[in-house]
């Protein structure tokens, strides 16, 4: 029997939750969401991907030539020696702070503690070599999600995201959005650990949760967190953190803490969690969900999903696109992800399609689902249709919060 989910339905469904003043929502913006920004010719991407990000980290802290390696190139030896992925920065960062945990006063794989904050050092710069940048219009995605943002709500607006770059916070300045990141300050921000795990912020202040630190975060000399954009006084690396590794006290504080504040989200009555360009490869993060969405079944996560489901690979053997994200949804019903192809929600894995050709703009906002004729065998269209749901793509979603801003004035009252 082949199932079917109705993307109309839960378009509508959609639209309707989004425009509801008093319920908890929140956004997960991850590693895929620069993909999106659309760029000049010839520049595109905004900011890589982690492949990418590695690729030129080991291109620029790499040996030039095969014999000697340095100690970067050396470091990648043990990396694989590991059974870890040498293309993956995040893997190759938490290595190195693993390291780092037992090198104080001895060599660890024929390096010192002096070495290895060096190595560390220099992929912190190069990731933010790369990272700090602008998005290039208003007209962003993160634009579009901070507008529909911007519209009056009783209960505020949380964004999660692991992405260390300023992209969100240039979208909430450029429109004159207050925000509230966990740090308080104008020279010197520092972390409030109180104002985050009280919630002492007015309603109006969107909250922007930076899991994995950010470019702009740094540590003093005393270990304490601090954010600045005063060149002058970095004298660290970057607090840049993508594993959960035992820190110090102080630097493991703000990832704790957002963290919590990540799991408390979900599990708030009748909360919902849009993810996008999140890929479920992060297994303590995929936990942390898991375990709140046990916690708590009135509560709804959706994950957006880039492109379809599946691939055929070279023999012609369907394989998965996200292996993570499907295992986890057929096992949780308030775990729903939507790719372009394909959907699992309420555990049951379908296509989509619907019956009704004849949807308007008024429920299809921004082009949100799409189809073409299937073909035959013999290459002719036939009278079946192929839906596509084109959210998993963060610039269409920006597109559908767009569109969506002009219905926030319809009253949805909730159940």
């Amino acid at each position: 029997m082949t199932n079917y989910h109705d993307p109309i339905k839960h378009l509508n469904f959609l639209r309707q939750t989004l425009s509801l003043d008093k319920k908890p929502i929140g956004f997960f913006v991850s590693a895929g969401c620069p993909l999106s920004v659309e760029m000049p010719k010839g520049e595109w991407p905004l900011i890589p991907d982690v492949a990418g990000l590695t690729q030129y980290a080991t291109q620029e802290l790499g040996s030039k030539d095969e014999e000697p390696y340095n100690d970067y190139d050396r470091l990648l030896k043990e990396v694989v020696k590991s059974e870890k992925d040498p293309k993956n920065i995040e893997d190759i960062l938490s290595f190195i702070r693993s390291l780092k945990v037992v090198a104080v006063g001895n060599d660890v794989r024929g390096f010192n503690i002096d070495a290895l904050s060096e190595i560390e050092k220099n992929i912190c710069e190069k990731i933010v070599e790369k990272l700090d940048v602008d998005l290039p219009s208003e007209n962003s995605p993160y634009h579009k999600l901070a507008h529909w943002i911007s519209i009056d709500r009783s209960v505020p607006v949380e964004i999660f995201t692991t992405n260390y770059d300023l992209l969100m916070e240039q979208a909430f300045e450029d429109i004159s959005i207050p925000y509230f990141d966990g740090f308080i300050g104008s020279r010197q921000s520092f972390f409030d650990l109180r104002a985050v795990e009280d919630d002492l912020m007015p309603d109006h202040w969107t909250r922007l949760w930076k899991i994995h630190g950010s470019i702009n975060w740094f540590q003093k000399e005393n270990k304490d967190v601090f954010r600045t954009t005063r060149t002058d006084e970095i004298n660290s690396s970057h607090l840049i953190y993508p594993s959960h590794l035992k820190y110090d006290q102080s630097r493991k504080m703000p990832y704790l803490a957002l963290i919590d504040k990540l799991s408390k989200f979900i599990r708030k009555p009748n909360s919902l969690m849009i993810m996008t360009g999140y890929s479920f490869n992060d297994e303590h993060l995929n936990d942390t969900i898991l375990n709140a969405l046990k916690s708590n079944p009135n509560t709804m996560v959706i994950a957006m999903l880039f492109g379809d489901l599946t691939y055929k690979d070279d023999n012609g053997d369907v394989i998965e696109n996200y292996p993570n994200a499907v295992k986890l949804a057929r096992n949780r019903s308030n775990l729903a992800i939507w790719g372009k192809d394909e959907a699992i929600i309420g555990t049951v894995r379908g296509h989509w399609h619907t019956m009704d050709d004849d949807f308007d703009d008024s429920i299809n906002l921004a082009n949100s689902i799409t189809f073409v004729q299937k073909e035959g065998e013999d290459g002719e269209e036939t009278d079946e249709k192929i839906y596509s749901l084109n959210l998993g793509d963060f610039s269409k979603l920006g597109e559908f919060l767009q569109a969506l801003i002009g219905y926030n004035q319809t009253n949805f009252d909730e159940n």
